[in-house]
């Protein structure tokens, strides 16, 4: 385990399974050596922060920010971020990348009212199958990192999910949906081709996870 401080206090600590996983993903980016992953809180669910994690130039961090650049992998916590993320440990899971941090905000965020109205009928047969394979496979086993995965609605051949707690904003979606979440839910109930995150998508704000920002 790399752990990365300030000061002799860590801000963060990355596994060896999820360094080489981070370093995977960086691969398939243009420019990848010129690349930092970045990891900064970008809200909460609950009484746990969700993230924002993507691969930006390591150049445009700024002198507040925190940096470091452990067994070949640049990374940047934005300043607003550095207190709320000290400590936390970024690893592999079974459905992939998860944070596990200490840390919580004081009080659960407020509903944005873009979520306001009705839920969605997940009373169908393929929906009520899509919830077993959360409930009994993904649920117990992304937990033991503060994670959860929630099906918001299914459309045709696409079940869409909100991750939440220590999976929200772990910004390595294409791993953890394809390697985990969306593996599991293909198998059990293969009338599902497409699994769609919407974490944080309804409120406007960054996508579960980005390309590099140019």
């Amino acid at each position: 385990m790399t752990e990365i401080g300030t000061d002799g206090v860590p801000v963060l600590r990355v596994t060896d399974a999820a360094l080489a996983m981070v370093l995977e993903v960086r691969a398939s980016e243009d420019g990848e050596d010129s690349l930092a992953l970045w990891l900064e809180i970008s809200g909460s669910s609950g009484d746990a922060y969700t993230y924002d994690m993507y691969f930006q130039t390591a150049a445009d961090a700024q002198p507040e920010d925190w940096s470091a650049a452990p067994n070949g992998l640049a990374l940047v916590v934005p300043s607003d971020s550095i207190e709320k993320i000290r400590g936390s440990v970024l690893d592999v899971g079974e459905g992939g990348l998860v944070i596990e941090n200490p840390n919580h905000p004081r009080a659960p965020a407020a509903a944005s009212p873009a979520m306001a109205g009705p839920p969605a009928d997940l009373s169908g047969d393929v929906a009520q199958r899509i919830l077993q394979v959360l409930e009994q496979q993904i649920n117990p086993s992304i937990a033991a990192h503060g994670g959860r995965a929630d099906l918001v609605a299914v459309e045709d051949d696409a079940a869409y999910l909100r991750l939440s707690g220590g999976c929200a904003g772990c910004g390595m979606a294409t791993v953890t949906l394809s390697q985990g979440i969306e593996v599991a839910i293909r198998e059990s109930v293969p009338e599902i081709i497409r699994v769609i995150d919407v974490t944080d998508h309804a409120a406007g704000t960054n996508p579960y996870y980005e390309a590099a920002k140019k």
